[in-house]
């Protein structure tokens, strides 16, 4: 990873003359986890993301002119703002800071919702700025940037959601030190059924509670798992997937912030999921499924469900994403 920043220093164009250039990019929304695989798995979905739209600008700094979708929640401050953060990294480390920006955060995707929130938005402006200065070597560059603006977000600079939304697909996080992502092949008829319901639970509070001791039976029962689901995709086997996405170590902790989590895993297992779990830290939900209809179908009824105990929630239906962050225009 040090080899591709050091070949980006030297890739990157000389300093833009003056302002008005712009580009508007989408970030996709990720599942991390995936059940088992705590802070080494995830994957990117179609849908939800969010968008940054930035363009150059012939004041020096960065400026954050516009947030919508957040209900005021996002500082405009670039200080503070996860999006101008990681993007300010990224200019140092290739000695353009002297550059203006100015960046709008457009949120299309719940904030806390556990998809990757912090990380979509993040990821979007990485790649806005990279593609705006014509830097066209491997967008997995940008990854050690994109981590200092969750580290920002939640107090821990995790990969396994903007690895994903910044590479697109399925990836294993092999190691954080020094920092290895392995892009993972799938299963291309593997759908995703996610459900958000209306609930709070903030990504720092949920790391929280999480074991810090773990017996040795535990472990080895969660390592089984991680290479069954790991060899389910490598083969092709949707069942060994299934099977494999089981968590003994941290989804017991984490479901008890989440409604009727357990009565919604097997409503779904019922309707014909292949598996289901927690998204991320929660409290979205997901189930993998074999056909598009079947994870219609099971949406529909946890959200009828989550209606019946008066939560609202929202739904969202997608293949795995391999494209990652795209320009719009």
């Amino acid at each position: 990873m040090e080899n591709k920043i050091q070949d980006l220093t030297a890739s990157v164009l000389a300093p833009p003359s003056g302002g008005g250039g712009g580009i508007h990019v989408f970030a996709p929304a990720t599942v991390a986890n995936v059940v088992c695989g705590f802070d080494v798995l995830g994957f990117a979905v179609n849908e939800p993301g969010d968008e940054v739209i930035m363009r150059l600008a012939n004041k020096p700094g960065i400026t954050i002119s516009k947030i919508t979708g957040d209900n005021g929640r996002l500082p405009l401050d670039a200080a503070k703002n996860t999006v101008s953060v990681s993007v300010q990294h990224y200019l140092k480390s290739i000695n353009r800071t002297h550059i203006g920006l100015d960046i709008e955060l457009h949120k299309k995707m719940p904030i806390g919702s556990g998809l990757g929130s912090s990380s979509a938005s993040t990821v979007a402006g990485l790649f806005a700025i990279k593609t705006l200065l014509g830097d066209e070597t491997d967008p997995a560059t940008l990854l050690p940037f994109a981590m200092k603006g969750e580290e920002m977000a939640c107090g821990h600079g995790h990969a396994d959601n903007v690895a994903p939304a910044l590479m697109g697909g399925f990836v294993l996080i092999r190691s954080y030190e020094p920092l290895d992502v392995i892009r993972l092949p799938h299963p291309k008829d593997l759908y995703c059924a996610i459900v958000f319901p209306d609930v709070d639970v903030p990504t720092r509070e949920a790391r929280q509670i999480i074991r810090k001791n773990i017996q040795m039976k535990d472990a080895v029962t969660q390592w089984g798992n991680i290479a069954g689901l790991v060899s389910g995709l490598f083969m092709n086997d949707i069942d060994l997937i299934g099977r494999s996405m089981k968590d003994i170590l941290v989804e017991p902790v984490r479901s008890m912030l989440i409604p009727d989590f357990y009565q919604m895993r097997e409503m779904a297992m019922e309707l014909g999921a292949v598996s289901f779990g927690i998204s991320g830290s929660g409290p979205s939900v997901f189930a993998f499924t074999r056909d598009e209809e079947t994870a219609k179908h099971i949406i529909q009824k946890l959200q009828q469900h989550l209606t019946s105990i008066s939560i609202g929630s929202n739904a969202y239906v997608s293949t795995i994403n391999d494209k990652g962050p795209r320009v719009l225009g």
